[in-house]
């Protein structure tokens, strides 16, 4: 079946590769939303082919597979991340309203596989779909009818009950019985109507038992087909080192012969070059004159050049005695001072050199005495540019050696072992990305052609995490080839789960948490030079233990505008110049990211917080849909099968202005062990959580309209402002200009 899937997915990936031609070719102003359009396509075709890649290498058992799945999965996985870079660029935003290109596919974002599934509806699941709907539309209209029924009856009990009358012994046992069939009859109805939504999948079914034994044997059947990729791993290496050690013990030593062989006639060859060489009128043009007077075998190659492997390679006697100290002793000979170039380095797929044979020494050189003279300009045309750049460069390498001085001669262990112990180095929480409960936007291309701003969901949220965060740390082959990301900043209120995010990356990537928060490193490494050597030691060990998250919580308090006088004692801001010296010397491959988390960004200067933060997401309060899925999955994750008594929506619309934190604390003030043991007499209500909600004070609009006030400050928000802007006057003039010509 995962072999299929490979199929299927690389025969969508070849056709997605056809396309991209047309995503390069440049785009006028006028078209910009059709591009922005095809763009939003091919980043969910991606997307979808990302996930049926990750389902296939998860599943599949085969090594040899496994190894070029991950290539093609890593290949993938790097080009969402550049596809998403030029969403952001073309969007100005870092979330994107897709829900138009969605319904367009035929997708839907809540479906497991998201964009992972490009076949169309068959007529049997439209014919089930439609039924469906169907007997939904029926059962209003019956439920409709029943209310009328229901409020005629009480009217006849009222009006029975108003003019009160004897009965006889036979007329009260009639109206005893009808009584009692009428009770038998509403309950069977209530029954059927029950089964009846179930069925069309209204209310959850009572009997979970056959549906959680089916996820039960497929979770079985997942994880016995990894013990068998751990299994076939380490038969496959067992078969390569055995293969190996066959072929050492039985072409072995014909090898080292043959080796031997040529080593020797490797030192003959050269030999013969320099007996040639004799006469250094004959060669004064050329690199092996110098060996014609010294007169000795070349040195033979050092380990770090190379060794024997440069003798294997196919050069000839000439390029590999240019390879080592020629360029040296050539110097010598002519009377210049040349400085020495080093060894070039060669690789197994082209051992060829790129001159041909003849007189490529003669054009070597000239090429490179010429090479020298202009180097020679240059560097007398930038005398004056060059000074400064060297008191530059003197004062970073002074501060580079004060702080590598320190940490000289120790081991990277006992560095690490010094961080977990004065706590800069954390246990991170296990925690997965999947429990960040969120549902995404459904109206966000509407809320853009009315000219209003949609705001993110919990849903981008998670998913921009998974991409900035996660892949690139998931992977080095990702991170050396997606556009680099070094640091993240999350902005939000209290209680939005900024911290719960961050354990999550480290949580999926496995990723050691380093802690920078001012309250974490204060009274820490105090002293002059304490700041930089705290900097320098953080660096080092999280470079040698990558991938690593760098956490800075209550990241404004290091880039304060005015330090409050009550934590002037506390010096939140004596790393900040270290920490920007420090990141900007991360480089693609470095697998450590930096992750700040606010909620008052306000305190913070704006520039300096921008220029250090390369992406910067916002964090609202949530919507009605993400509150409905909240509070519907913190109630299950208690152990606790919902009903239809308990209104889930009614708490949605009540607990507007809440966070997730509070929702969380309410529930678990609510369901007590006390309660729960009372679930089976007194089922849960929507209003034993309203008082406890009550009690907690609200995120008021004034504050995240401060928030929001600020983050259309920061640089993509304000290119995100002009650009509404923009587009609003475009679409009022386009209005005048229609409303004139009808007059």
């Amino acid at each position: 079946a995962y072999q299929h899937l490979w199929e299927a997915s690389h025969v969508t990936l070849e056709e997605v590769l056809e396309k991209e031609p047309s995503l390069l070719e440049p785009v006028p102003s006028q078209e910009r939303q059709n591009f922005q359009y095809r763009l939003s396509v091919h980043y969910l075709y991606y997307l979808g082919l990302l996930r049926r890649f990750d389902m296939a290498y998860d599943q599949m058992v085969q090594p040899q597979k496994r190894r070029l799945l991950r290539r093609l999965l890593d290949g993938v996985a790097g080009r969402v991340l550049e596809l998403k870079d030029e969403l952001v660029r073309v969007d100005m935003c870092e979330t994107h309203c897709l829900d138009r290109v969605l319904q367009d596919l035929k997708l839907t974002p809540v479906r497991k596989r998201e964009a992972g599934s490009f076949r169309e509806m068959s007529r049997t699941e439209a014919l089930i779909l439609v039924q469906s709907t169907e007997r939904a539309r029926q059962g209003r209209l019956r439920a409709t009818f029943m209310r009328e029924i229901r409020k005629e009856e009480e009217r006849d009990k009222k009006i029975r009950e108003n003019g009160r009358q004897k009965f006889s012994q036979d007329q009260g046992a009639i109206i005893i019985q009808k009584v009692w069939k009428g009770y038998l009859q509403r309950k069977r109805i209530e029954q059927d109507r029950r089964k009846e939504m179930e069925f069309i999948g209204m209310l959850p079914s009572p009997n979970q038992t056959a549906r959680l034994s089916i996820l039960a044997r497929a979770s079985l059947g997942e994880e016995h087909r990894r013990i068998r990729q751990v299994e076939r791993e380490e038969e496959f290496q067992n078969a390569i080192g055995k293969t190996h050690d066959a072929l050492t013990e039985t072409e072995g030593p014909d090898m080292k012969e043959k080796m031997k062989d040529q080593i020797r006639q490797w030192f003959i060859e050269c030999q013969s070059v320099s007996t040639a060489a004799a006469d250094p009128t004959v060669y004064t043009s050329s690199l092996l004159a110098p060996f014609a007077l010294t007169g000795r075998f070349p040195d033979y190659p050092d380990e770090a050049s190379g060794g024997s492997y440069l003798i294997f390679a196919d050069k000839t006697p000439e390029q590999v005695l240019l390879s080592q100290s020629s360029v040296n002793l050539y110097s010598q000979y002519i009377g210049q001072v040349l400085p020495a170039v080093p060894s070039p380095t060669l690789s197994p797929a082209s051992p060829v050199s790129p001159f041909p044979s003849g007189t490529s020494k003669d054009v070597r050189l000239e090429l490179e005495m010429q090479a020298q003279e202009n180097k020679k300009k240059d560097q007398e045309k930038n005398k004056e540019k060059g000074k400064k750049e060297k008191k530059k460069k003197n004062k970073d390498e002074k501060a580079k050696k004060v702080s590598q001085l320190p940490t000289e001669g120790r081991s990277v262990d006992s560095l690490f072992e010094e961080l977990v112990v004065v706590g800069l180095i954390k246990k991170n929480v296990l925690v997965t990305l999947s429990d960040y409960i969120g549902d995404c936007l459904y109206l966000g291309s509407t809320l853009t052609m009315a000219n209003k701003m949609p705001m993110p969901s919990l849903f981008d949220i998670r998913q921009n995490m998974a991409l900035y965060g996660v892949l690139r740390l998931g992977s080095h082959d990702i991170h050396s080839m997606a556009p680099h990301v070094r640091s993240i900043l999350l902005v939000g209120p209290s209680g939005m789960g900024k911290k719960m995010l961050v354990h999550a990356v480290c949580t999926e990537t496995g990723a050691n948490l380093f802690d920078l928060s001012p309250s974490n490193v204060m009274g820490k490494y105090p002293g002059k030079n304490g700041a930089q050597l705290l900097v320098h030691i953080v660096f080092k060990v999280a470079r040698f233990c990558q991938p690593s998250v760098i956490w800075i919580g209550n990241t404004e308090k290091t880039f304060y505008k005015k330090i409050p006088k009550e934590e002037r004692k506390m010096d939140p801001k004596r790393l900040k110049k270290d920490l920007m010296k420090a990141t900007r010397q991360l480089s693609p491959g470095d697998r450590v990211m930096l992750i700040g988390t606010t909620s008052h960004p306000q305190l913070a200067e704006l520039k300096g917080l921008c220029r250090f933060y390369e992406r910067i997401l916002f964090i609202p309060r949530p919507d009605y849909a993400s509150r409905y899925v909240l509070w519907k999955r913190m109630i299950e994750n208690r152990g606790i099968q919902l009903i239809q008594s308990l209104d889930i929506s009614a708490l949605a619309r009540v607990s507007d202005g809440y966070t997730p934190g509070h929702i969380l604390q309410t529930i678990q003030s609510v369901l007590s062990e006390r309660r729960l043991l009372q679930l089976s007499k007194r089922p849960l209500a929507a209003s034993e959580f309203v008082g406890h909600l009550a009690r907690l004070d609200p995120i008021y609009r004034e504050e995240e309209e401060s928030l929001k006030e600020w983050y259309f400050k920061t640089p993509l928000g304000r290119k995100n402002m002009k650009f509404s802007k923009d587009l609003q006057e475009a679409e009022e003039a386009r209005l005048a200009k229609e409303k004139k010509r009808r007059k």
